[in-house]
């Protein structure tokens, strides 16, 4: 049996979604995967009416060339750092993932999130749990945007996976949003 060609490349849209709108390439790789692998924070779209859409005059990047486009350096910089930590990729294989972070954003009281979250790094639900002891669920019904939040490579998110039950518990006794059922 031989092996495929190395060398032979597809055309993949990768985009870098920030919340409130994206940035957008097109690089040739080997695979979808060696294009998460080698740039942080992406994702590779794969929607054919997505593709269809596409601008034509976007950035066209082969990955194995020494140097990219203005935000697509910076992402494979990142992602060159990350590789050689611990934890590195140790959630990329899961279909879903859940996770415990604390988040201290400027003019709001801290929590902590537990977050059942997609292999494309997006939430699905989320608990919300104020250190008043307050427990909010939501899920994508409840947001306005749901960007990637989650980068399932970055070594980051390895030692915040908590176990599913633990999530389902807290989902179950937690109240939801404000407004909603």
């Amino acid at each position: 049996m031989t092996s495929p060609d190395p060398a032979l490349k597809s055309r993949f849209l990768v985009l870098h979604d920030y919340g409130m709108g994206g940035v957008w390439w097109w690089v040739h790789a080997r695979s979808a995967r060696e294009v998460l692998e080698t740039f942080a924070e992406v994702e590779v779209v794969d929607s054919p009416d997505v593709i269809e859409r596409a601008d034509g005059d976007l950035d066209e990047v082969d990955i194995d060339e020494p140097t990219m486009p203005p935000g697509l350096d910076g992402l494979r910089a990142k992602r060159d750092i990350q590789r050689g930590r611990p934890g590195f990729g140790a959630l990329a294989d899961k279909s879903i993932v859940h996770l415990r972070a604390r988040w201290d954003v400027d003019g709001e009281d801290p929590a902590i999130y537990l977050m059942e979250v997609g292999s494309d790094g997006r939430r699905l639900r989320q608990v919300e749990l104020a250190d008043d002891g307050t427990a909010l669920k939501s899920s994508p019904d409840d947001w306005t945007f749901n960007p990637p939040v989650v980068d399932l490579f970055d070594p980051e998110w390895a030692d915040k996976e908590i176990d599913p039950d633990e999530f389902e518990a807290a989902w179950l006794r937690a109240q939801h949003v404000e407004g909603e059922q």
